[in-house]
């Protein structure tokens, strides 16, 4: 079957999915379709989120509904809230042109007392998370006992949170005569568990191989000192600059931690966890779908069911604890037939997880070296030039101006202009990865002058203060103010002995640039620095110190200024 025509759907439902514009069945729906119009028979669909599943299970049910009979005759159960409405908007809108047919979402974090008012209006189709549902069939508010149809939708993924007291609850008030349709992206074992309780000799239906990865993401790792997590992140981001990504980290505070650093770093990032309000939350989410954020770091928790479209890289900060949850996480970029990039930023001990996941997808990962300063350069440069290239200008709106503007270029030759032009959009940028160090982790016991460590050749610029010390036994920070700012060797060594009102504090390398420095102090005074120059102010501006090199930062930073979007 090559249309939906095929598939024997009315001419309503053809309407309403025409004017979405599908016009051919993805996989799952050419198989899934005709199964649950043929017979009753249960179903089990494996299948990646983005094959079309939703409408493989949702077309056939809203044809089934008899909108004569106003009580509930199919149930939805998804992981989340976002998914739980995705789910109720999409049937809405497969569902436009069947009059009369009613679809309730019922979620947690949502006004209660108004979902039940909905309920109570008459609903043929829910779609619910488990916890709310449960609540509801307690207070005898959703009343399930004749329903002829239930979907466990994103099963490994509820089975995951906990879900699995509720869905039995649940389950055990329908009726057995019903229709169960289950569809997960792995075949774990709770899965094949809950399976064998609740479904009777069910159909597999299997799209692509069983617990793989899809097959239009490409896989790739970088391999980098634990320390150069961050930077190398932050590098993966600037040879993409076009980005629409979602970051993933294993616990709340470090997704806290890296999309801070992001935002410092004048990225547009933002942390979706657990600690979270609904409206926060909701918040976040919205600005994500709408890309006012160019990438989201989340936790494996905070983004089950987490349906957005178009997301270009999943970037894997750490592994996942549990390899399998790696098909998750990659399963959210390469959808509707779209590709995607799948990367993990991993140290040296991570580096024999790669295989593992190399044969859970049953694809290889490709190991690429992180990308160096002068590739980030042209990468950036050529994708500016080709963004003003492909500006659309208003001619209306820009010839007024154009003779002052050409009255004030007069002295400048075309390439003057270009020069001028570009130097103004990177030299700040250029500045920041100026002498970047190389972060693969095959250089990890190497020392570079490109990262202020080769110690030798003392680089120009340089005040070494304490000639006789090893500067091994010495932390390097970085100093956000710089020349500009008039700041000399003799500044620094004030700054740290006023602030930490201890002038006993060996200082070694001092290295000035133009709108930021590095200086060394001994190790074992790090954290009395640190603490003592939060919320400290030279002429007026805001001081900044962090550890250079460390976990907090392992590239040279530039000023706020510099860390703007690039």
């Amino acid at each position: 079957m090559s249309t939906f025509n095929e598939l024997g759907l009315s001419s309503n439902l053809m309407q309403g999915i025409e004017e979405l514009g599908f016009k051919t069945p993805t996989p799952i729906q050419k198989k899934i379709i005709p199964l649950i119009f043929e017979n009753g028979n249960d179903i089990i669909g494996l299948a990646q989120t983005g094959t079309g599943k939703t409408a493989a299970f949702g077309l056939p049910l809203i044809e089934k509904v008899n909108t004569e009979n106003n009580s509930v005759q199919v149930l939805i159960l998804s992981p989340t809230r976002e998914l739980c409405m995705q789910l109720a908007k999409d049937i809405q809108r497969y569902s436009k042109h069947k009059e009369g047919l009613s679809v309730v979402p019922v979620y947690g974090g949502a006004n209660i007392d108004t979902q039940i008012k909905a309920l109570k209006k008459g609903a043929h189709i829910i779609a619910a998370t488990p916890g709310r549902m449960l609540d509801l069939i307690k207070r005898k508010a959703a009343n399930i006992n004749n329903i002829n149809t239930v979907v466990l939708d994103e099963a490994d993924e509820m089975l995951n949170m906990g879900f699995r007291e509720e869905l039995d609850n649940i389950l055990e008030t329908t009726p057995d005569t019903k229709q169960t349709l289950l569809f997960s992206a792995t075949m774990s074992k709770e899965v094949t568990g809950i399976s064998k309780n609740y479904l009777d000799n069910p159909t597999k239906i299997t799209i692509g191989k069983q617990n793989s990865g899809a097959e239009n993401i490409t896989h790739q790792y970088y391999q980098v000192k634990e320390r150069d997590r961050y930077p190398a992140l932050k590098r993966i981001a600037d040879i993409n600059p076009d980005i629409y990504g979602l970051i993933f980290c294993r616990t709340r505070q470090e997704t806290r931690d890296v999309a801070d650093k992001l935002k410092k770093d004048g990225y547009n990032a933002d942390a979706l966890h657990g600690d979270l309000t609904q409206s926060q939350r909701d918040y976040v989410m919205n600005r994500f779908r709408e890309r006012t954020l160019q990438m989201l770091v989340a936790t494996d928790v905070a983004a089950r069911g987490l349906d957005v479209n178009d997301i270009s890289h999943v970037i894997n900060y750490n592994l996942p604890e549990e390899l399998d949850m790696y098909t998750h996480r990659s399963g959210r970029t390469g959808r509707a037939d779209k590709s995607g990039v799948s990367i993990s930023i991993v140290n040296s001990r991570e580096g024999s997880k790669i295989p593992q996941i190399e044969k859970i997808i049953g694809k290889k990962c490709e190991k690429l070296p992180v990308p160096s300063a002068e590739e980030i350069y042209k990468k950036q440069m050529l994708y500016f030039i080709d963004k003003v290239k492909n500006a659309e200008a208003d001619e209306s709106k820009i010839e007024p101006f154009m003779e002052l503007v050409n009255e004030k270029l007069a002295d400048l030759s075309k390439e003057e202009v270009i020069k001028q032009f570009i130097s103004l959009e990177f030299n700040r940028f250029l500045d920041y990865y100026k002498n970047a160090p190389d972060l693969n982790a095959k250089a990890e016991n190497k020392t570079s002058k490109a990262d202020g460590r080769g110690r030798n050749k003392q680089a120009p610029g340089n005040t070494k203060r304490d000639n006789g010390k090893n500067n091994g036994d010495y932390a390097r920070f970085f100093l956000n103010l710089g020349k500009k700012d008039g700041i000399a060797p003799k500044t620094i060594i004030e700054m740290v002995t006023d602030n930490t009102r201890d002038r006993k504090i060996k200082i070694g390398d001092i290295d000035i640039k133009d709108s930021f420095s590095f200086f060394e102090i001994e190790k074992q005074h790090t954290d009395k620095l640190l603490n003592a120059f939060n919320n400290k102010k030279f002429k007026g501006r805001k001081i900044a110190v962090e550890l250079a090199g460390d976990k907090n930062g392992g590239e040279k930073k530039s000023d706020k200024k510099a860390q703007k979007k690039r």
